[in-house]
């Protein structure tokens, strides 16, 4: 009998180590644009290896990083010096309004918008802003538009983006967007571990992904430049929205008080929450308090 396929949501944990190295970190003046000006308590949601997560500490930012698949949070705790914890979307383990940004790299389209957008809501403090980004392929260019169709072809509609949930929140206002572009450099090798590390290539049986990963290679051998390799053309999307508390149902009254978590203790700590309870608050979820 052979082994049941990953689901995509699941996917990027059997993959977990070429996703770290082949997939493209954030530009800097995109992640400034996202976070606005000053330092800022973040929580990271979905934060998978790390990418965004180092570009954020790197700018100053106190940083919790969350991530549900325990495969990508190791790789995440080796990577960058962040508190974080093994934790989902839908059940954020941080006391109400104590975060200025609730940050979401190339992960937002994997939520229960339902029950997502008003825990996001919940833990941002007045004026908070939640923040959403991806790098997508720049399909202005021909042979970047093969390479997304090998890779993905469910997504070959240009521009995209599952933000609708977002536009239409109660919880939320104006979304603004801002686009940004970069390149990043490939070998051959890298670009296979690329390919790879796509929830779309990781689900396939594997004689479709080998037959996958050869056209990628081919596709290698005809836009790659020697030595210099492949320069690969990326847009990054970002967009930010301000809470909007006054829509949000009202919590109960015996939230408590005395489960407060130090955020550097949780450097080498999952926290977890049981999967019978329902959010904002209750006397089972360790909370972490940014105050």
């Amino acid at each position: 009998m052979s082994e049941p396929t990953p689901s995509p949501a699941t996917s990027f944990g059997s993959v977990a180590d070429a996703y770290d190295r082949a997939r493209p970190s954030y530009p800097d003046d995109a992640v400034a644009w996202l976070t606005g000006g000053g330092r800022a308590h973040v929580v990271e949601l979905g934060a998978g290896t790390g990418k965004l997560t180092e570009v954020l500490h790197r700018a100053g930012h106190h940083v919790l990083a969350t991530e549900p698949l325990l495969p990508m949070l190791a790789r995440l705790g080796r990577n960058v010096p962040v508190p974080h914890a093994a934790a989902a979307a839908e059940a954020i383990p941080v006391r109400s309004r104590s975060v200025d940004v609730v940050a979401c790299g190339q992960s937002f389209h994997w939520f229960d918008a339902e029950l997502a957008l008003p825990e996001i809501a919940r833990v941002l403090r007045p004026g908070g802003v939640i923040a959403l980004v991806w790098n997508t392929y720049d399909t202005s260019i021909p042979w970047v538009r093969r390479l997304r169709r090998l890779l993905d072809p469910a997504s070959d509609r240009d521009g995209d983006l599952p933000t609708k949930a977002l536009l239409e929140s109660p919880y939320f206002g104006f979304v603004e967007e801002k686009r940004f572009r970069f390149w990043q450099s490939h070998t051959a090798r890298s670009l296979e571990e690329l390919a790879r590390s796509v929830s779309h290539v990781a689900t396939m049986p594997e004689s479709t992904r080998e037959r996958t990963l050869a056209e990628v290679a081919s596709l290698y051998d005809g836009y790659g430049r020697g030595h210099d390799g492949m320069q690969l053309p990326w847009v990054t999307r970002t967009f930010r929205a301000v809470v909007r508390h006054q829509d949000l149902p009202p919590e109960p009254s015996h939230a408590p008080v005395d489960h407060d978590v130090d955020p550097p203790g949780l450097e080498h700590q999952a926290v977890t929450r049981p999967a019978d309870r329902r959010p904002p608050e209750d006397p089972g979820m360790q909370l972490i308090d940014f105050r």
